[in-house]
């Protein structure tokens, strides 16, 4: 890696040497009861900035901001509005995109930055090891094969490259290197925004505002999950509004059978998977923000990404990502389109077994139904805070849907034992992964369920079965601690979540009934208690050591982890 960080330094010192300056879906509206009920109340209206969550430490659960019905254990309470202006989630106050680039420079100067052909192919190789497996829409030998061309090319050949495939490289050599060991966090952190801010700039090139491909949007789609975890929320959520308006233009979001009848079969998959990758980004960092899902409208059906179409080889005689789809009459690609150029042969690192494969699609499958479950009953009603349920039946009827699919999915997504997960990610380490990822996030979506109330409906929260999904829930981010720290200490969508688990349990421990001898005797004997108390007590301790002292939205999170732990009456 030392040899990593001189490159990263060399491009910086370049930089100043050249005076470069540093099925379909409706969305849910709110009963007009509540919507009256809300605009006779003295409350006043939230900004279209606010989400509830100004900062964590306004994130109590109380009812006294919460709507007419909302849930106090979920999170959803809404702020007073102010005239300033607001940081959205209160983390990420800086612009992510530093600039180094000057007004001529051009993709020349953006290629004049790269790393080694060596040092690019240990960032390329750690984003399939680590993040192609629980993002899986990059066709890996169609990558390769586009990626050994570009490096074979001269500087001048370089420079006259597709600036969206160029992004897409850098997006993944900054995702790749915040994976990597460095001997700090700045060092790790400093080195991976460089390459972004490089693949922002290729973007800027590309003119990624007024037109679009498959490359342009798979980098940004990378580029959002960079920003989160390096602790630009704010960032990626905005960023992420981009280039989901640019798959809808690029019609994605249709079936396309339907939009491009005359594609290969590994187009039209690649588009099923790309789509899924927005679709499933947007619907799980929505739920986590409590702000409106906007990946709504679809009729690309779920059991339409089959095995066969993976499998198949119609559209692998030739590379994918240099003929991709642009959503712009007048490109030159459209007017002169190019040639078709062969698949150079394989190296063994480009090729993905039938196996994996299959799996593969069988947990983008497993995530797709569950995100679509998730939208519907959980995004879209919690953006609005509204109750989940409007019955006690109708909630039970949202538990049992939930259960119904788990058991849909296949055994090697669904093991929770510990023990077993560790021999298999010694064999298969990206099923595992897979795993820790679906497990996290099913569990988290049921917990909020068990945990939602609506008063005035009847509905109250099942406290018990609230902890029993909240341990495995926060149980998968302690197995992935345990089997790839690394990876646990950066990947901010399961450090948030496993935080949130971790309030609720210590929230919903704070509401155990007493008696006079303090905890009831029916409260004592069950042992999920005790294990959810202990769960918190090793969360604040494995974030003590992410965070290294280093970062200010960990050190706030165990805080206010710690003044949640003190009231638990167990």
């Amino acid at each position: 890696m030392s040899c990593l960080r001189e490159a990263t330094k060399r491009m910086r010192v370049y930089c100043d040497r050249n005076n470069v300056t540093k099925n379909k879906r409706r969305v849910t509206a709110p009963p007009s009861k509540i919507r009256k009920t809300s605009m006779s109340s003295g409350v006043v209206s939230p900004t279209p900035a606010d989400n509830g969550w100004a900062t964590i430490e306004n994130r109590a659960h109380r009812k006294s901001m919460s709507s007419n019905g909302s849930s106090p254990f979920l999170l959803s309470n809404m702020p007073f509005s102010t005239s300033s202006p607001s940081n959205v989630f209160g983390v990420g106050q800086t612009h992510p995109f530093s600039n180094y680039w000057t007004c001529q420079g051009g993709l020349p100067e953006v290629i004049s930055v790269l790393p080694s052909k060596e040092q690019a192919d240990i960032l390329i190789a750690r984003y399939f090891e680590v993040v192609d497996p629980v993002y899986p829409f990059l066709h890996r030998r169609s990558f390769y094969a586009d990626y050994e061309r570009f490096w074979a090319l001269s500087p001048e050949e370089k420079g006259a490259s597709d600036a969206s495939f160029i992004a897409l490289h850098y997006a993944m050599y900054a995702l790749g290197t915040q994976f990597m060991q460095f001997p700090s966090y700045a060092e790790r952190s400093s080195s991976a925004e460089f390459y972004c801010s490089a693949a922002n700039q290729a973007l800027r090139v590309y003119s990624y505002l007024n037109r679009t491909s498959m490359r342009a949007i798979q980098a940004m789609l990378l580029m959002a999950y960079f920003l989160m975890n390096d602790n630009h929320a704010s960032d990626a959520y905005a960023w992420a509004g981009i280039h989901l308006r640019q798959a809808y233009a690029m019609r994605l979001h249709r079936d396309p059978d339907i939009v491009v009848p005359e594609a290969s079969v590994l187009e039209k998959q690649q588009r099923r998977k790309l789509w899924q990758a927005v679709f499933f980004q947007d619907t799980f960092l929505t739920v986590l923000l409590k702000l409106p899902p906007t990946a709504t409208h679809s009729d690309v059906p779920a059991d339409s990404l089959t095995d066969e179409n993976e499998l198949s080889l119609d559209g692998l005689d030739t590379c994918l990502g240099t003929h991709s789809r642009v959503e712009n009459l007048m490109s030159i690609n459209v007017i002169a389109p190019q040639q078709h150029v062969p698949l150079a042969p394989p190296q063994p690192h480009h090729i993905v077994d039938t196996e994996t494969m299959k799996s593969d699609v069988a947990f983008i499958r497993c995530m797709w139904h569950l995100g679509n479950l998730v939208q519907e009953n959980l995004s879209s009603p919690c953006s609005l805070s509204l109750p989940l349920a409007n019955s006690p039946r109708h909630k039970d009827s949202l538990i049992a849907s939930f259960r119904r699919l788990y058991k849909t999915f296949p055994p090697f997504l669904t093991m929770l034992d510990y023990s077993a997960l560790q021999q298999q990610s010694t064999v298969h380490p990206r099923a595992v992964r897979q795993n820790l990822f679906l497990t996290s996030n099913y569990f988290h979506c049921l917990m909020l369920l068990h945990a939602s109330e609506n008063e005035s409906a009847g509905v109250s929260a099942n406290v018990k079965a609230a902890l029993e999904a909240a341990h495995e829930a926060v149980w998968a981010f302690f197995k992935l601690w345990g089997l790839f720290e690394t990876e646990a200490g950066v990947w901010w969508v399961f450090q948030h979540r496993a935080f949130e688990e971790s309030l609720l349990i210590a929230h919903l421990l704070a509401t155990l009934p007493q008696d006079d001898d303090g905890l009831t005797a029916a409260t004592k004997s069950d042992p999920i208690f005790a294990k959810c108390k202990d769960d918190i007590a090793r969360m604040m301790d494995i974030m003590d050591r992410y965070s290294g002292g280093s970062l200010e939205m960990h050190k706030t999170r165990k805080d206010v982890l710690v003044e949640a732990f003190a009231k638990t009456n167990i």
